[in-house]
């Protein structure tokens, strides 16, 4: 079980990291954004979790705000996960959580 959470975080915090990384180039940049190479690795990481804010998110929030919303989706995720890794290692005892 521990494995299987650790795993979970460890995808929250790559596309996390992916979606900060794709904000910051992108504000660095600036509009030649799209022709980066680096931006355009970032997003395709980040891409499947933006996908996954558009389906979850009603028509009327703007496409622009999806990677918005997904950042916020991974961060909530990523602090339950935290809870449930902290939980878990507390139960089994903090010498098998090594």
């Amino acid at each position: 079980m521990l494995t299987l959470i650790s795993a979970a975080k460890l995808i929250a915090e790559v596309a996390l990291l992916s979606l900060f990384g794709q904000w910051v180039l992108g504000l660095i940049i600036g509009e030649r954004r799209r022709e980066n190479l680096m931006y355009q690795l970032l997003q395709q990481v980040g891409q499947p979790f933006v996908v996954i804010a558009r389906w979850l998110t009603p028509k009327q929030v703007l496409s622009r705000h999806h990677p918005w919303v997904a950042f916020l989706l991974l961060g909530l995720a990523w602090l339950a996960l935290t809870a449930a890794k902290i939980a878990h290692c507390v139960q089994l005892g903090m010498a098998l959580c090594r």
